[in-house]
C-alpha cells in the first residue's frame, strides 16, 4: 500500500467515525424531542415534513400547533 492509499484509508475511516457520531447524535435528539413532545422536522425531496410525538407524519409549510 503506497502513501496515497494509506491516506485515503485514513480519511475514509475518519469520515466513517464522524458519520457514526452524527447518526448517534441525531437519534438521541429525535428521542429527546419525542420525550418532550416536540415534533421532529425533516426534509425529503425538497418537502418539509413534521413527525408529531404520536408518530403521525404531516406535510406542512409551517407548524402552528405545539
Amino acid at each position: 500500500m503506497n502513501n496515497s492509499q494509506a491516506l485515503s484509508l485514513q480519511l475514509f475511516l475518519k469520515a466513517d467515525e464522524f458519520t457514526r457520531i452524527g447518526n448517534r447524535a441525531v437519534c438521541k435528539a429525535k428521542a429527546e424531542n419525542h420525550r418532550l413532545g416536540i415534533p421532529n422536522i425533516f426534509s425529503r425531496n425538497g418537502c418539509i415534513y413534521y413527525e408529531l410525538p404520536n408518530g403521525e407524519i404531516v406535510k406542512k409549510e409551517s407548524f402552528t400547533e405545539v
